[in-house]
C-alpha cells in the first residue's frame, strides 16, 4: 500500500553552526543549502507543521525549518513503508554527493 513518502526541508544556514550538525557533515560546501530529509505517513506538509509545532519533532527543523523543499521530493511520492526507508536514505546521500549538508534519521 502507498501510504508513505519521503520530504526534505530547507534549513537555516545557521543549522551549521551547532556542532552536532556540522559533525555529520564534514564535507559540504558551505555556500550549498542546508536540508533534513525524513519520511512519513502523514503528508509532508502536516509533518512539517507537527515539528514546528514541537509534536515529534527534530530540534534542527523546529529552530532552523525553513520550508519544504518540494523539488526534491515530490515526484518520489507516494511508496510503501519499505520504499520510504530506502528512499530517505538514498535521497539524503544524493543530497550530500552533491555538497550540501544533511541531517537525516
Amino acid at each position: 500500500m502507498t501510504t508513505h513518502s519521503v520530504y526534505v526541508v530547507e534549513l537555516r544556514p545557521e543549522v551549521l553552526e551547532v556542532k552536532k550538525f556540522a559533525a555529520e557533515n564534514p564535507l559540504c560546501k558551505h555556500w550549498k543549502r542546508c536540508y533534513y530529509v525524513g519520511m512519513t505517513g502523514l503528508s509532508p506538509e502536516e509533518r512539517f507543521a507537527n515539528h514546528k509545532r514541537g509534536y515529534k519533532s527534530n530540534r534542527f527543523v523546529r529552530e532552523f525549518g525553513v520550508d519544504l523543499c518540494r523539488v526534491e521530493y515530490e515526484h518520489l511520492n507516494p511508496m510503501t513503508y519499505e520504499e520510504a526507508c530506502r528512499t530517505e536514505e538514498v535521497l539524503a546521500k544524493s543530497l550530500r554527493a552533491k555538497g550540501h549538508a544533511v541531517w537525516q534519521r
